[in-house]
């Protein structure tokens, strides 16, 4: 029998059964993931007022979660890597939704504190591994569709953190939207048993029949027949010499790494401080209760049509043109929100467009990650980019806080997402180098196994 890569039976098969059930799957992880972390933004007055906080500690509210994500995505990607993507991907919604429980009994700050620093660490482990397993899972002229599209789930998640508080706080506080917070346990369970590892894993671990299983089942549910293949014929690339958190900075990888952690920094810096604070912005500009909720839900629907056409524009023109347009784009749309004057409508139509520029950039980055690095060190490249851009996003709502505390006034609250918007897109033209559009995964390890060769 002839030899085979998995890329290439992937690749034969297309957009399939298989590619729309791990779509689904993972997904909904997503959204339970994306709701946990905006519930924070609309339940931050009441907590704050209950608790008498001040602006930066009423900041740090929405950062405490974003620290656990640092800690988790650094140990998650070693972990995946280690242990394979399902198994981290169930242990770590399990973990994430028993621990956001607790925050219904909270009498304190303090404790309110330590329990989202808790669901952040398998918080950090979820998401890393479910852009890895979309880069794994679906065919190349697809890959980057599917990695930006799938981060839209967590933006569907952001709009449920948004109307779940809307509708329950005024009649049963805010304590039992963390209660809800608790569900993703019983969707764990689920993937437990429905869930499969991925192929490339199994494969840069030695096991190829295994492997051939998977690629089998995939084939059967795309086609309904399966193609005899020998699995000791499976091709794999060359394993890299260095592996690990210091494969990241080795002299092959440095300059992705530079390049997707500045970006994903300045991206999360912008999305994560604009989504803490906008609610309480719009308050201060005079706005209602409903119509400041209604404003921050309006710009995180947005995101999810950003987070659907981002990656088909990378398919068409390129992953490192569309990360330097995003984040000239975000920096526009953030100084016309900054300016803009009149009514609700215009108000409304510069919210829409932020927050399909700013969430338009973020995700533009995603494809790059999961590219960037072969199967042995993938998730760890993924997670480590990750967290560092998490530490962007729990900085900013408190540096956001401690600038509303100056009262420079709503225009500055705004423009000073300009600056992190031209970091990202120089850091975009200096440190991306490489176009990875079109290429596979194999085809991908193989070149950067012949220059780590040289």
């Amino acid at each position: 029998m002839k030899n085979f890569t998995i890329s290439e039976v992937i690749d034969s098969l297309g957009v399939n059964k298989f590619t729309w059930r791990v779509f689904f799957f993972l997904g909904f992880a997503m959204v339970f993931d994306g709701y946990d972390y905006m519930v924070v933004s609309y339940t931050m007055p009441q907590i704050a007022a209950e608790w008498h906080l001040d602006k930066v500690a009423m900041g740090s509210l929405s950062s405490w979660s974003l620290f656990g994500l640092i800690i988790g995505g650094a140990c998650a990607g070693i972990i995946s890597d280690k242990i394979g993507r399902r198994n981290t991907l169930v242990y770590s919604i399990a973990a994430y939704s028993l621990l956001t429980i607790p925050i219904y009994f909270a009498t304190s700050f303090e404790q309110f504190a330590l329990f989202r620093v808790l669901a952040g660490v398998g918080l950090g482990a979820c998401i890393p591994v479910v852009t890895t397993i979309f880069s794994e899972s679906t065919p190349t002229p697809r890959r980057a569709l599917f990695i930006t599209f799938g981060m839209a789930w967590m933006i569907v998640g952001w709009v449920m953190g948004g109307l779940i508080p809307t509708l329950l706080v005024p009649h049963y506080g805010w304590r039992i939207c963390y209660l809800i917070g608790g569900v993703p346990f019983l969707y764990a369970i689920f993937l437990y048993y429905q869930m499969h590892e991925s192929s490339y894993w199994l494969a840069g671990k030695g096991r190829k029949a295994e492997a051939n299983e998977i690629l089998n089942y995939i084939e059967n549910l795309a086609t309904g027949k399966v193609t005899p293949r020998d699995p000791e014929a499976l091709v794999v690339p060359p394993k890299p010499k260095i592996v690990g958190p210091a494969a990241l900075f080795s002299k092959d990888y440095w300059m992705i790494t530079a390049g997707v952690w500045i970006t994903y920094f300045c991206g999360c810096f912008t999305v994560y401080g604009l989504n803490a604070w906008l609610p309480s912005l719009m308050l201060e500009k005079g706005f209602k209760l409903t119509s400041a909720y209604a404003l921050a839900i309006a710009n995180n629907a947005a995101a999810v049509i950003a987070n659907c056409s981002t990656g088909f524009v990378a398919e068409i023109i390129g992953r490192r043109p569309n990360l330097i347009m995003a984040y000239l784009l975000g920096g526009v749309s953030i100084v016309i929100m900054a300016f803009v004057s009149g009514g609700f409508g215009a108000i409304l139509a510069a919210n829409i467009f932020m927050g399909f520029a700013i969430n338009y950039a973020i995700t533009a980055v995603q494809p790059l990650m999961a590219e960037g690095y072969p199967t042995e060190f993938r998730n760890t490249g993924v997670a480590w980019c990750q967290a560092f851009g998490r530490l962007g996003g729990a900085l900013a709502p408190i540096v956001a806080g401690a600038i509303m505390s100056m009262k420079l006034g709503p225009q500055m609250s705004f423009l000073f997402y300009v600056i992190p918007a031209i970091i990202g897109a120089l850091a975009a033209i200096l440190f991306v180098k490489k176009e990875t559009k079109g290429k596979s995964l194999d085809q991908l390890a193989q070149e950067q196994g012949r220059t780590a060769a040289h």
